[in-house]
C-alpha cells in the first residue's frame, strides 16, 4: 500500500516571543542532529514572501533584496550542547529553563520574529540559521555555507545573536589549544635514578601555566583578559614503570592585539626553559581573535539609541569568522552567557523583549 504525502510541519507560534522561543526549546537540535528545527524554520521563513530562501545542508540563509546600499547580516546557531534534565523548556513567571534557552534559541525566536514582520528594512538583511556551532569549528555549518554558496554570507556589518544580557560584547578573544609532550627514559619503579620520569617533569610546565598571569589589553576601548589554563594530561606506562613520556594540552584565549603566530611564539616564550631537545609544543587548533570594529553606523546607532553597555567578548565567537573577511561584527543578544550550557540554563522575557526592540529600532530606523 503506497504512502501519502508527509503532513506538513506545524506552525510556529506568532506574536509572542516567548512562546516561540518555549517551541524552539522544546524541539530537539543537539549538535549534528538540527535537521528538525531548520525543517521547521524553513518552512516558516518560504512563506514570507519579501524574503529569498536558500538551504545549505542543515543551515538557512533568508535575504531581503531590496538594493539597499548596504547589508547587515544577523547570524545564529541552531544546535546546543547535550540536555542535562532540561531537555524541554520549562517556564515559571517570566522565566523559561531549558537547554538551549540562552544558548541560543532566545536569540533565534528574536531572529525569526525580525524576518517575518520587518519586510522594509532601510538596509538589506541577511538572516543566517546554521548548524553545528557547539562543536569542533571544521564542522560549523558558516563554513559549509561559504564553501559551496559564499555569497550567501556577504555584508557590511554583522551582529551574532550570541547571549550578552542586551549588551554589546565587540570582537572576541582568540582560542588556541597546544599539546605539550615531555620525553623522559624508562626504568623499574624499584631502581627510578636509572631513568627520568616524564610525568614528575610536568610540574615545572605546570608550575607555569598555574602561575600564568594574563594580560588586560585595551583593544579599541575594550579591555579583554588572557588565559592560560592546563585541560588535559596523559601518561604512564605500567604500576611498575618510571614512564619515558608524558602530555599535557593547554588553552590559550588571546586578546585581538595578537594574532596566532604571535599567540603561538608567545607560549613557546613561556615554556622554552622547561622544554628540551626531545621535547615537542605543537598547536593542536586555533581559532583568531577579532578586533571590535566598532566604528561601523549601524552598531554605532544601535548602541546609543539603546544605551547599550559596550564590553569585550572575553570567549570565542562566529565574529571572528566574518572578521576574518573583512566585515565587523559584534555579539549582541538575549540571556547570560555565565549559565549557558549549564543545568540550570533560563531565559528571563524581559531579556527577549528588551533585545527585540533594539533590533526592531535599528532595522525600521537604520543608521
Amino acid at each position: 500500500m503506497s504512502r501519502g504525502a508527509a503532513p506538513p510541519p506545524p506552525d510556529l507560534p506568532t506574536g509572542d516571543l516567548f512562546a516561540l522561543t518555549a517551541a524552539l526549546v522544546d524541539i530537539p537540535s543537539v549538535s549534528h542532529n538540527e535537521r528538525e528545527i531548520v525543517d521547521l524554520l524553513e518552512a516558516d521563513l518560504r512563506q514570507q514572501s519579501h524574503l529569498t530562501v536558500d538551504r545549505i545542508g542543515d543551515n538557512l540563509v533568508a535575504r531581503t533584496e531590496l538594493d539597499r546600499d548596504r547589508r547587515l547580516v544577523l547570524g545564529g546557531h541552531t544546535d546546543t550542547v547535550p540536555p542535562n534534565g532540561n531537555a524541554a523548556a520549562r517556564i515559571e513567571g517570566d522565566r523559561m529553563y531549558g537547554v538551549g534557552t540562552t544558548d541560543m534559541k532566545g536569540g533565534i525566536a528574536v531572529m525569526l520574529e525580525l524576518a517575518r514582520t520587518v519586510t522594509e528594512p532601510p538596509v538589506d538583511v541577511t538572516y543566517v540559521f546554521y548548524a553545528r556551532e557547539e562543536v569542533d569549528i571544521v564542522h560549523n555549518g558558516l563554513r559549509e555555507i561559504e564553501a559551496t554558496r559564499p555569497e550567501l554570507l556577504e555584508g557590511d556589518v554583522a551582529l551574532l545573536g550570541e547571549p550578552t544580557l542586551g549588551a554589546v560584547e565587540a570582537g572576541c578573544q582568540g582560542t588556541m589549544r597546544l599539546e605539550i609532550t615531555l620525553g623522559g627514559t624508562r626504568a623499574h619503579t624499584a631502581r627510578p635514578w636509572m631513568g627520568r620520569n616524564a610525568i614528575h617533569r610536568l610540574t615545572e610546565v605546570l608550575d607555569i601555566v598555574s602561575s600564568f598571569e594574563g594580560r588586560r589589553p585595551v583593544v579599541e576601548g575594550c579591555e579583554y583578559r588572557e588565559s592560560l589554563q592546563a585541560v588535559f594530561v596523559e601518561g604512564g606506562v605500567a604500576g611498575n614503570v618510571v614512564p619515558d613520556r608524558a602530555v599535557l594540552r593547554v588553552n590559550y584565549r588571546f586578546a585581538p592585539d595578537r594574532d596566532p603566530e604571535a599567540a603561538e611564539a608567545f607560549v613557546r616564550g613561556l615554556m622554552s626553559p622547561v622544554l628540551g631537545g626531545s621535547d615537542k609544543l605543537e598547536v593542536v587548533d586555533c581559532s583568531p581573535a577579532a578586533r571590535p570594529g566598532l566604528d561601523d553606523a549601524l552598531l554605532q546607532m544601535l548602541i546609543e539609541r539603546n544605551s547599550l553597555e559596550v564590553r569585550a567578548k572575553l570567549g570565542w565567537t562566529d565574529v571572528a569568522f566574518f572578521a576574518q573577511r573583512g566585515v565587523p561584527a559584534s555579539n549582541f543578544g538575549p540571556g547570560d552567557p555565565t549559565v549557558a550550557h549549564t543545568k540550570d540554563e533560563y531565559l528571563e522575557r524581559s531579556w527577549l523583549v528588551d533585545a527585540h526592540a533594539a533590533l526592531v529600532d535599528l532595522l525600521t530606523r537604520g543608521a
